[in-house]
């Protein structure tokens, strides 16, 4: 699946994204992120800052679904499996890129979210459909 360049500013410029994952159970959790930003149009970068569940549960299980906070300028649910990088230079851009906005911050991983299928949440007979 490929974003559009559309997509990839919403996710960047909203700031906050919710990212929902579920334990190897399925017992689901959703957080609000503030590091997320497309590297490309295949996948999303999370900064993992303060995760806790969330990290345990991509540990055990590497599927997640993130939405941008404002679903009326970017009305799309992205899909896919995640890697944890806690070292090389993902990792490293994910601490610069956090660090130069915040100093204090001290990032524990770069989480990469390869899109792997796109949905629909706009409003109305098409809610929920997959993007072609």
């Amino acid at each position: 699946m490929v974003m559009t360049e559309e997509m990839m500013d919403a996710v960047e410029k909203d700031n906050v994204v919710f990212l929902a994952t579920a334990t190897k159970e399925g017992i689901p959790n959703v957080v609000p992120i503030g590091f997320a930003r497309p590297i490309d149009s295949k996948t999303i970068m999370i900064v993992d800052n303060y995760m806790k569940k969330t990290r345990e549960n991509l540990e055990s299980n590497p599927k997640a679904s993130l939405i941008p906070r404002d679903a009326s300028k970017c009305p799309y649910q992205f899909k896919g499996t995640v890697e944890i990088h806690t070292s090389g230079k993902l990792f490293d851009d994910a601490v610069d890129w956090a660090t130069s906005v915040m100093s204090k911050l001290a990032p524990k991983a770069a989480i990469i979210l390869n899109v792997e299928e796109i949905y629909s949440v706009q409003p109305g007979p098409d809610a929920g459909s997959k993007v072609d």
